[in-house]
């Protein structure tokens, strides 16, 4: 038997060095043992040092970043399983291609459990400011799943690229000052102070998105299972919450507000604030679905959630929202009144420093997402709808529009609804000279009350 000595537990770099030596030496995978280094093991160990260098292996592109995640499962065989992989691999270079296989089946649950893991993370770190004597410093405390600390700190470097930062965890602790990455062992919980001034300030805020009429207790638990909760300042709100929901929701009925959440339209928005048909939910803090009533005659459709709409889980709550509001007002159309949305749920950004910069996002992600836009235009059946951009009005027609040779019009669309395509409010916010910003939102404005004109027709 040969036994390989690997440095950490997902010791990638140690891996493939190994694996490498060992496909060159012709060793079967049943020959080999594979462990990871106590405190007086040696990189490798000794059999591995006698294996001669091992050449560049020709494996399909999927499969490092398949090995990677892999490798930062705790399932004891992973090692051995990747080993037989790239032995079969070889021999058959579209192995990965091949669903059906029992090998690629396994490798395929055992990445996507890091996968739901990693997500979890970074769903699930609350950071608490810790005392320093030299500034602002944060600290967070997790239990992951599996070895996902190394994995996962591009994630958070670039997300707090300016903050300074500790993430404890029980098998490895991540650190950044702001400039530099660094590991050290295990921690326990007690190293990381409870609570601190902003949990207050967050505890509130949570309280007052909660939802009533959206809560479905079973896709809570399964998207923020229990064992998560008691690293949550809000969690222990939740009970009450969820005791609270029926008279919240019975309240809320009595008093008339009938808007998107209840009816067809909120079973959309729970199934959909669990979606995953793109790749925009994993960066994103939730899924931004909609606002207004169920049966409203108008329907706006904007582009996606920015971010102040991404951390309210509101549309149009940002300055763009703040700019339709006022304009919607002097058109006389009721904001209330109309059923509010975007062609895209998930807020698609580029990390720069705190800030997250809006992305424009591309055509597989609106086309990901139009099952839910055509989904809501069945549920409301609404008689106006508005494109407000060029996502929008792609969206809804399934083809790249100009709006300057569209807007102003109604044209008819196949479910006997008129679509009107205008310009998105976040254009008019975009334009540096006064009097040019001045005149496009007189002309926004115009198009607006066009749009009223129609709706009080056929309302």
């Amino acid at each position: 038997m040969t036994r390989i000595t690997l440095a950490s537990p997902d010791d990638f770099e140690g891996f493939r060095a190994a694996v490498r030596r060992l496909i060159a030496a012709g060793a079967p995978p049943e020959s080999v043992v594979w462990q990871v280094a106590g405190a007086d093991d040696d990189l490798l160990g000794n059999d591995a040092a006698v294996l001669a260098n091992g050449p560049e292996l020709r494996v399909a592109k999927a499969f490092p970043d398949l090995a990677r995640r892999v490798i930062c499962n705790r399932d004891p065989e992973r090692f051995a399983l990747l080993h037989r992989a790239l032995v079969a691999l070889q021999s058959r270079p579209k192995l990965l291609e091949d669903s059906a296989d029992p090998l690629v089946r396994r490798l395929d649950m055992l990445a996507k459990a890091v996968g739901r893991d990693v997500h979890k993370m970074r769903a699930f770190v609350r950071f608490r400011e810790v005392p320093d004597e030299t500034g602002e410093r944060f600290a967070a405390w997790f239990e992951p799943e599996h070895h996902i600390v190394r994995l996962n700190s591009g994630f958070f470097i670039r997300r707090f690229t300016t903050m300074r930062f500790s993430i404890l965890t029980p098998g490895l602790c991540l650190h950044w000052d702001g400039e530099t990455l660094s590991y050290t062992p295990g921690a326990t919980r007690a190293d990381v102070p409870d609570g601190d001034p902003i949990e207050a300030t967050w505890k509130t805020y949570y309280a007052n998105i909660f939802n009533p009429a959206r809560l479905k207790i079973d896709a809570m638990t399964s998207e923020m299972p229990k064992k998560y909760w008691k690293n949550l300042p809000e969690a222990e709100l939740i009970p009450d919450l969820i005791a609270g929901a029926a008279r919240r929701t019975r309240s809320m009925i009595d008093a008339s507000q009938a808007d998107a959440a209840t009816g067809p339209v909120a079973t959309l928005r729970a199934e959909a604030s669990a979606c995953q048909r793109c790749a925009l939910w994993r960066p994103a803090t939730q899924t931004v679905f909609s606002e207004g009533p169920g049966d409203a005659v108008l329907m706006l459709v904007g582009e996606q959630p920015g971010d102040q709409e991404d951390l309210a889980g509101r549309p149009f709550v940002g300055p763009a929202g703040q700019l339709l509001d006022g304009a919607l007002a002097e058109a006389g159309i009721d904001r209330a009144r109309a059923y509010v949305t975007n062609a895209v749920k998930h807020f698609k950004f580029e990390q720069r420093g705190k800030r997250r910069i809006h992305a424009k996002p591309g055509i597989a992600e609106i086309d990901a997402c139009h099952w839910w836009l055509d989904a809501e235009l069945r549920a409301v059946a609404p008689k106006v709808v508005v494109a407000l951009g060029a996502t929008a009005a792609r969206a809804l027609t399934g083809k790249a529009v100009t709006i300057s040779r569209e807007r102003g019009r109604g044209t008819a669309r196949p479910d006997g609804s008129e679509l009107w395509i205008t310009v998105h409010p976040s254009f008019l916010l975009r334009i540096e000279d006064p009097a040019a910003a001045a005149l496009e939102r007189q002309r926004f404005i115009a198009d607006l009350r066009a749009i009223a004109a129609r709706v009080a027709a056929l309302a």
